[in-house]
């Protein structure tokens, strides 16, 4: 099954169980899915699909911090809800200890020395991670490993 028909599907069952939370991130998700496939003038692949729901994490974090600092639990348990609902559509997230023999063999390939090279190794590693780890997570241990 496609994410596509992934989307589709879970859209139904939203409405059929008249989850209001549910259906409407599934919406926005399709919504976002479809926006991206219009800048871009073409269908997402799945490495496409997984950095869109990355952002959208990502975007959902930023708001639960912004929301709790203002005092706003309403907004901090729509957020949460729809964070929720978006991790459904990730895959499973990668171990630490993956995470790390991909970051050396990143390091490896790249042929990186130093911080400098941050740059060139995360190029080569996000495609392999995108959805699977937090950016910063991947940006922070390659800053440390190739600082030692």
């Amino acid at each position: 099954m496609t994410f596509k028909d992934r989307i589709e599907q879970e859209m139904i069952l939203a409405a059929k169980a008249t989850d209001k939370v549910r259906l409407s991130t599934v919406r926005m998700l399709k919504n976002g899915l479809h926006n991206r496939e219009i800048d871009l003038k073409r269908e997402l692949n799945e490495a496409e699909f997984l950095q869109l729901l990355s952002s959208m994490v990502k975007q959902r974090k930023d708001s639960i911090e912004q929301f709790e600092r203002g005092g706003r639990a309403d907004l901090v348990e729509k957020e949460e809800a729809e964070l929720k609902v978006i991790r459904e559509f990730m895959p499973a997230q990668m171990s630490e200890e993956a995470l790390d023999e991909i970051i050396a063999e990143a390091i490896r390939e790249t042929g990186a020395a130093g911080v400098r090279d941050i740059g060139k190794v995360m190029k080569v590693l996000m495609p392999k991670v995108a959805g699977k780890v937090d950016g910063k997570t991947v940006g922070d241990k390659v800053k440390r490993a190739l600082s030692a």
